[in-house]
């Protein structure tokens, strides 16, 4: 019967949010506060009944209730527990599902924490957030309900697919989803503010915070979802330039550009239109994200193989949300003013040059993402658009922008002086220059682009400390004077610096690993060596084991250097009983911020076994430097202005609905 009750939760949640998208609009429109108080009332109902049905599907899966085919499907009973709970956003019903819960938190928090928002604004923003909530309910009632019965109950489930029995798919998802959704409060936002006519600098301040949450999520969720690829498919990469990747990675980019342009928007009210139309833009590339992982045209393993009526289903809410957003914005955008007025040269101007470059290359990956897609559909003829495009394409457009990087902080608004920034970042420079020849040294040389790549990485990073060390006069006031300026400093002045900080991080680890890395695959038995990253490797032999649900053969590996051993590795390849589907678990050894990586493969006939070794030279820069991203957009967010948003007294604020062009 609790199977049930979910099922029901999840029918009177739909309920629920159509009404929260009704009622709320027609409140905003005549001014009624009692409908408009509907849509907080609702949102929290929403949340509160998603958050049961979710409850009641993982309480199925902990418990092995084979009846339910979703939990039959994708679970085992001797599978771990946290696969157990994995396994319920592990596939397209559960994660769907995931999506909704995480959806509607969104829309409760709006409710709990907007009010500070104009009636009518938040009134059009929940509405907005439950016509999003009641097409996803809608298409998980009717075609991905995970709560269907089995007449027949089997005593065993089919087990979770191996691939996804790890922690880091544990994580990856939820995370990955919290920046997917998150975009839709901006999105809301955009088009609340359109059906208004209301685009100011207060509504750029309400935005930001949503905005940076999701933005943060969504840089967790991608760099976990890489770290995941890179040990646990033993393929030894780390991106792959995937459709699926790519999927997410398209709005990251667009938000980071929006993140960029609600800040020109709240400090000048410049670019409003722009910022709108970004805000769309985004959360638009998040539900084609969606479509493209659950429609089943892609081919991917990271993608939820599903039939057509699925795939049709969100292509019918893709059409309807994402054409619908931009049919008012067409209708919107000609009535409102476009913002103030800035010089080409100023802190304004970079960030539109930011947001030019951002914009051009999420349209680059989406290009080359879409286009075997469509070719195929047109012409039959298929084709792959593979990693030598993305990175030759990419790499190019996005040059100029990390250039650029440490100059923005370090222009003045409206007019700056691009000559003065530049003197006040020569020691940056040369601390770039000394710190990538020294890691190029220390790799015992290689291509001269890698050497260009890495000082290029290392100017990034101290660029990026210059205006803190401005700012706060270190080297020309007393040290204590230095010290509480710097403390004094806004959070999100830090947390500007941290983000660019770790984009100078991970670059550094993309170019040493491309360029530095060494592979090795050789047939090793018992007592042989191979040499990799100034270490040898001894292959010790091969050991049989047994886990809950799967068998293994490892591989056990001595790491020595100048003849001692240092450490020892385990290399193995499982066999999945329940599906009779094999993985390889690479062993992975860190020294320092490198790696050592070995892949078991193949026996061969004479008893030797076929092994991959990688040395990885700083590769954990790649993955330390998203968290430090995700560090900058925390301290940000803990910033009181962006904590209290734009001041209660802006409801009585009048304000004109609509500003003529000019």
């Amino acid at each position: 019967m609790i199977i049930e009750l979910g099922h029901y939760a999840l029918v009177l949640a739909l309920g629920v949010s159509v009404l929260q998208a009704i009622m709320p609009v027609f409140g905003a429109a005549r001014g009624d506060r009692a409908l408009m108080e509907i849509g907080t009332v609702a949102a929290k109902a929403t949340f509160l009944l998603v958050a049961l049905s979710f409850g009641v599907l993982t309480y199925a899966h902990v418990t092995s209730d084979f009846s339910v085919q979703n939990v039959w499907e994708n679970s085992h009973s001797q599978i771990p527990l946290i696969y157990k709970f994995s396994g319920v956003w592990g596939n397209h019903e559960g994660s769907m599902l995931l999506w909704m819960l995480i959806l509607t938190f969104f829309s409760a928090l709006v409710a709990v924490f907007g009010h500070n928002l104009p009636d009518t604004l938040k009134a059009n923003v929940l509405a907005v957030q439950a016509w999003i909530a009641s097409a996803f309910s809608l298409f998980i009632l009717l075609t991905s309900n995970p709560f269907n019965r089995l007449v027949d109950v089997p005593g065993e489930g089919r087990d979770l697919n191996p691939v996804l029995q790890d922690i880091g798919l544990a994580i990856h998802p939820p995370l990955l989803y919290l920046g997917y959704v998150g975009f839709s409060v901006c999105f809301s936002f955009a088009v609340a503010a359109l059906i208004e006519g209301r685009i100011d600098a207060a509504w750029a301040r309400w935005v930001r915070p949503w905005t940076l949450a999701a933005w943060t999520c969504l840089t967790a969720g991608i760099a976990m979802g890489s770290y995941w690829a890179y040990y646990e498919l033993g393929w030894g990469g780390w991106w792959f330039w995937d459709p699926v990747e790519n999927a997410s990675f398209i709005p990251w980019l667009a938000g980071t550009a929006l993140l960029h342009s609600a800040l020109v928007m709240e400090k000048r009210e410049a670019l409003k239109i722009w910022t709108v139309l970004l805000a769309i833009l985004t959360f638009s590339m998040s539900l084609l994200g969606t479509f493209l992982v659950r429609s089943g045209v892609l081919t991917s393993v990271h993608a939820f193989a599903t039939d057509p009526t699925r795939g049709v289903f969100i292509l019918v809410i893709l059409i309807l949300f994402i054409g619908g957003a931009f049919s008012l914005f067409a209708f919107r955008a000609a009535h409102l003013k476009a913002g103030g007025l800035f010089a080409p040269i100023s802190r304004e101007g970079a960030l539109v040059l930011n947001n030019l470059i951002l914009t051009t290359a999420a349209a680059t990956v989406l290009t080359g993402t879409l286009y075997p897609l469509v070719l195929e559909a047109l012409t039959g003829a298929k084709i792959s658009v593979g990693a030598p495009f993305f990175n030759m394409t990419f790499g190019l457009l996005m040059l100029p922008l990390l250039l650029a990087v440490p100059f923005g902080p370090l222009l003045a608004w409206k007019r700056g002086d691009l000559l003065g920034a530049g003197q006040r970042l020569f020691a940056a420079v040369a601390i770039g220059l000394v710190a990538g020849c020294a890691i190029y040294y220390a790799q015992h040389g290689g291509p001269v682009m890698a050497l260009a790549g890495l000082v290029l990485g290392a100017y990034m990073i101290a660029g990026s400390l210059t205006e803190l060390f401005l700012r706060s006069g270190i080297g020309k006031v007393a040290g204590s004077v230095a010290v509480r300026r710097l403390a004094g400093l806004p959070r999100s002045v830090f947390g500007t610096a941290l983000a660019h900080i770790g984009l100078g991080v991970t670059l550094i680890g993309i170019v040493a690993v491309t360029a530095f890395e060494t592979e090795h695959i050789v047939e090793m038995k018992p007592g042989m060596t191979a040499d990799a990253g100034g270490y040898t490797l001894r292959f010790d032999g091969l050991r049989d084991g047994k886990g809950p649900n799967y068998t293994e053969q490892s591989g056990h590996f001595s790491v020595m250097r100048a003849g001692v051993i240092v450490t020892e590795m385990w290399s193995s390849k499982r066999l999945y009983t329940a599906r009779r589907m094999p993985t390889t678990e690479a062993g992975i050894k860190t020294f320092g911020l490198s790696q050592l990586y070995v892949s078991l493969g193949d026996g061969m006939a004479d008893g030797g076994v076929v092994v991959r070794i990688w040395w990885k030279p700083l590769i954990l820069c790649i993955w330390g430097g998203a968290l430090v991203m995700m560090m900058g957009g925390a301290v940000s967010l803990s910033d009181r202005r962006l904590r209290i948003g734009a001041p209660s007294r802006a409801r009585k604020q009048k304000r004109p609905v609509l500003e003529p062009a000019q």
